[in-house]
């Protein structure tokens, strides 16, 4: 029997396999892809806005050339991790349900079954993207996950949303001879935009390289166009490829899967202890960005690899730190 199954292979459930590993006790790491597999979907040359210290884990230095690290040096770093802890994982593998009970839990995977005696969910949310909710958003041409411009070269692209990943997809698919529209139902940009960003982004729009089109909605989308209802009205525009920018979500259908309930608040936030991150299902765990719900802002990397340390101090001894010096902890990465 396993002390602990971690359900999660991104950076998180990588940390909380380390610090089990730390306090003597037994886990495995089970992921339905690959090592951080959200990364791996992440734009190809995308560079994170943090500094390479704050995506440490396990007390691993991450070396970078950059100031701030980027894709390919992050997948690099975290399968290196992987390999000096010798953690155990096994990769592409589903979990479909959680069986028994604290200390004599059933995991029951599509390749086989775990038996442990707690489970911690680091599951993430970058899975499941928000739906416009509109006809035709199942065409091939319309995505979710913006990876690089190479393709879109020449073609009408419409980026939907106004935020970094709306901005940045927005201006490299112009900068590779893209035709771009940005389309967003709000009436300007987000302040969110990182300070580096925002003025190229603005400039364009104001040059008229790249079409805003603000208080603007999708109605339904066409193998050639875009129906589209703004502040003249209804409206068609000449489009070939769509970028959704949209947002995700966890999986919640997968928490309430596991016996995990969600409050009825603005953010469906999964029910878990403030200081332990235990669920309301005793012995079965939260960690990471996972456990904000729709509100996917609150937790990082940067946050959310303290929630190892948490989570296994609890497990090993039953004791807790106060919340207070966990909020130190938030407060530094942040």
């Amino acid at each position: 029997m396993q002390d602990i199954v971690i359900i999660g292979a991104g950076p998180v459930g990588l940390a909380c396999g380390i610090q089990a590993a730390k306090h003597d006790l037994n886990a495995v790491i089970i992921e339905k892809g690959t090592i951080v597999n959200s990364l791996v979907g992440y734009p190809t040359h995308m560079e994170f806005f943090s500094t390479a210290e704050l995506l440490e884990i396990g007390g691993h230095p991450f070396p970078t050339l950059n100031t701030k690290p980027t894709r390919p040096e992050a997948l690099q770093y975290y399968r290196r991790v992987v390999a000096r802890e010798a953690l155990n994982l096994q990769l592409y593998e589903h979990v479909q349900r959680v069986e028994g009970a604290d200390n004599d839990f059933k995991v029951i995977t599509t390749k086989g079954t775990y038996l442990c005696r707690k489970v911690i969910v680091a599951t993430g949310f970058f899975d499941i993207p928000n739906a416009l909710g509109v006809p035709g958003e199942n065409l091939p041409k319309v995505t979710h996950y913006y990876r690089e411009p190479y393709a879109y070269a020449e073609q009408h692209v419409a980026v939907i949303g106004a935020k970094n990943s709306a901005a940045k997809a927005a201006l490299e698919c112009y900068h590779f001879g893209a035709k771009v529209s940005l389309i967003h139902r709000g009436d300007a940009l987000s302040e969110k935009i990182k300070y580096w960003i925002k003025p190229d982004i603005e400039n364009r729009i104001k040059e008229g390289s790249i079409t805003a089109c603000f208080n603007t909605r999708v109605t339904a989308i066409e193998p050639g166009h875009l129906l589209l209802e703004g502040p003249a009205g209804p409206s068609k525009l000449k489009n070939d490829f769509v970028i959704a920018m949209t947002g995700y979500r966890p999986d919640f259908a997968f928490l309430e899967t596991l016996g995990i309930d969600i409050k009825d608040d603005a953010s469906c936030t999964p029910v878990h202890h403030a200081e332990t991150f235990e669920t309301n299902r005793q012995g079965l765990y939260l960690a990471g960005t996972v456990c904000g719900g729709l509100h996917t802002s609150r937790w990082f990397i940067e946050n959310g690899r303290f929630h190892a340390a948490q989570i296994i101090r609890h497990i090993k001894t039953g004791t807790v730190e106060p919340l207070q010096l966990q909020e130190r902890y938030w407060k530094t990465a942040e």
